[in-house]
Parts: structure tokens; sequence; C-alpha cells
């Protein structure tokens, strides 16, 4: 599997790994400021953005990709930051290749199993066929009634693309996600636990990575260290980018 990715910068290797429904593209700013210390790597997970789709959705694959990725662009061991899904792929990663990873940085998102929570956007995705539509402005009214939270359009909108035809479609393979939704959804193995430094970021109004998940990403990350950024809800980010970006910093100096 050959990622789609896009590079900035000079200096050790930073890889950085999107959430459900992402893309490379919602990390660009993060990557501009952070090219000053690294060389980062902003990678399309499979079946996304400009990467290759694959009826396989699994975390298994997804560290391999990783890898393989890797591999291709003699990166021997990297720093690895990933957001939601994209956490739990780099924790999976950390289980699987830990001497390929320098240090760990999961944003808002825990090792355990979560009960489904994005029914309704598979829903909206199979309803609202875009090559109907003439503008983004307009599938985003389109979408409104059904997913009235304005930072998920915005995320499922810079999934769109044209086709040959110049019509809108979704760049996303919805069907093989859906289809692989339960493995995204579960528990993330990591054994042997992971020993190389780690920290866990969450938004402070996010339910996703809680307190008490704590001492079970500890049982897994010994050297776990945690940060909670005040007011920032999953898109942690994007909500609070430079109090967020000051917490990477730290955690990497």
């Amino acid at each position: 599997m050959k990622l789609h990715f896009k590079r900035y910068g000079s200096g050790p290797a930073l890889c950085v790994l999107h959430g459900l429904f992402g893309s490379l593209n919602h990390w660009s700013s993060h990557a501009r400021a952070l090219s000053e210390r690294f060389t980062v790597y902003v990678l399309d997970q499979r079946n996304h953005g400009g990467s290759p789709h694959d009826g396989v959705m699994t975390y298994d694959a997804m560290a391999d990709d990783l890898r393989e990725f890797m591999d291709d662009n003699s990166i021997s061991a990297a720093r690895l930051l990933g957001h939601s899904m994209g956490g739990k792929t780099a924790m999976r990663f950390a289980g699987l290749y830990p001497s390929r990873l320098h240090s760990l940085v999961v944003v808002d998102i825990a090792p355990r199993a979560y009960p489904p929570a994005h029914d309704d956007i598979f829903e909206t995705l199979f309803t609202v066929d875009p090559s109907r539509y003439a503008s983004r402005e307009e599938i985003d009214r389109e979408l409104e009634p059904l997913l009235p939270e304005p930072a998920v359009r915005q995320v499922l909108l810079t999934n769109l693309s044209r086709d040959g035809g110049g019509h809108y479609r979704w760049k996303m393979n919805v069907q093989a996600i859906h289809r692989g939704y339960r493995a995204i959804a579960g528990a993330v193995q990591v054994d042997p636990p992971f020993t190389g430094p780690a920290l866990f970021i969450r938004g402070e109004r996010s339910h996703y990575l809680l307190p008490a998940d704590e001492p079970g990403i500890r049982s897994l990350f010994p050297q776990a260290r945690f940060a909670a950024i005040p007011g920032a809800g999953h898109w942690v980010h994007a909500e609070a980018p430079e109090v967020f970006r000051r917490s990477l910093l730290e955690f990497f100096a």
C-alpha cells in the first residue's frame, strides 16, 4: 500500500496520521509550523484522501502501511503523532514495531473499544450523492439537516473531489470504511507494552479520552504522560492549535 503523503521541512522524522473521515489536509498548518524542527510527513491512511482503496480496514493493515511507507522513504525510526483513528493506528504500530519509534503522541483516543458513534455520518454519506450538486456550499446545505455540527460537516467536505466529468465525489472508500467500522471502533492490542516516551493529549470537553482511561493506558505505555487542553473538544488540534502545538514541542524537547 503506497500511501499518499506530503513532506515539510528538514530534521528528525515526524509522521502524522489523521482520524476517521479525515485527510492529511487537516494537518497542513501544524506541519508547516513543526517543519522548523522536523521533517514532517503527513499521510493519508488507506481508503482516505489520496491513498489507495482496499477492502481491508484494520489497525494491523494500517500499521503495516506505515511501516512500508517508512521503508520506502528510508526512515529507520520516527516520532509518531496520531489523532483518533490515527492514534489507534499509532498505538498498534508501537506494539508491532517498537524499534521504529522514537516517541509517540496520541490525540484524544484511548486503546479501548468504543460503542458505535458514527451511524449518522455513514447514513448521510450513503444518502447524499455529491455529484448532483454544483458547489460545496450546496452540498453543505444538503448535509446540514442531517449533520448539524459544523465541524463534522467541514471534515466531510474536505473529502470532496471532482471526477473526470467535473462532478463531485467522495474521495473516501465509504463502503470499505463502513465494513471495517467494527474493527476501527474496537480495542487496540499493544503486546508487549511500549516502553518509550508517550504523550496522550485530550480535549477537556471531549468524551473520547477520559481521566478514567489513564490506568489502562499506563499498563500499555508505562512512560505515558497526559495533557488536557482547556475548552477543546475532540478536534483538539483545530480548536486550540497554539496550545496543542506548545504541548507537542514541550514533549518532544
